[in-house]
């Protein structure tokens, strides 16, 4: 088991399976988030201080204080953070920006790889051009010489 970790009144604590996240405040409330080793603890402690505020503007510390049993003061808005909370790259603005920037990133490191390999083939282009270009005027230099002899023999026989 590891030593839990502490972030002012958070706790993040884990256990084989499962790690567990704890908020605490000093009005007498705390919230607790049990979630997978992989879930972030930042976005986990994100939602916890966001529903008990939440809590707290709706139930203030002497409303909760007289309730003498669970189940008395509702909070029908758990729902929709768990849905919401399922994919944290979703609720975390932060870790959704990190992501559509690893994917940017992802697709300009192909761009520039086809843009070398387009260099490459330039590159073996201009290589081939330059060699049709040396060989033609090879091919020049020996037919322009034949001829020049061609012709000359030609007057000779003349």
């Amino acid at each position: 088991m590891r030593p839990p970790t502490w972030c002012a009144d958070y706790l993040s604590n884990a256990i084989p399976a499962y790690t567990f996240h704890a908020y605490g405040r000093s009005e007498g409330i705390a919230g607790l988030i049990i979630s997978d080793h992989e879930y972030p603890a930042l976005v986990a402690h994100q939602l916890l201080s966001k529903i008990v505020d939440e809590f707290l503007s709706k139930y203030p510390r002497s409303t909760f204080a007289s309730v003498n049993g669970p189940g008395q003061l509702q909070m029908p808005q758990l729902k929709e953070y768990i849905t919401k909370y399922q994919d944290p790259a979703q609720a975390d603005s932060i870790m959704r920006i990190q992501k559509e920037l690893d994917e940017t990133k992802i697709t300009l490191h192909k761009t520039i790889e086809s843009v070398l390999e387009r260099g490459e083939k330039l590159d073996q282009l201009v290589a081939k051009s330059d060699g049709l270009s040396a060989q033609s005027k090879m091919f020049y230099t020996q037919v322009s010489t034949g001829l020049s002899q061609a012709l000359y023999l030609e007057r000779r026989l003349i």
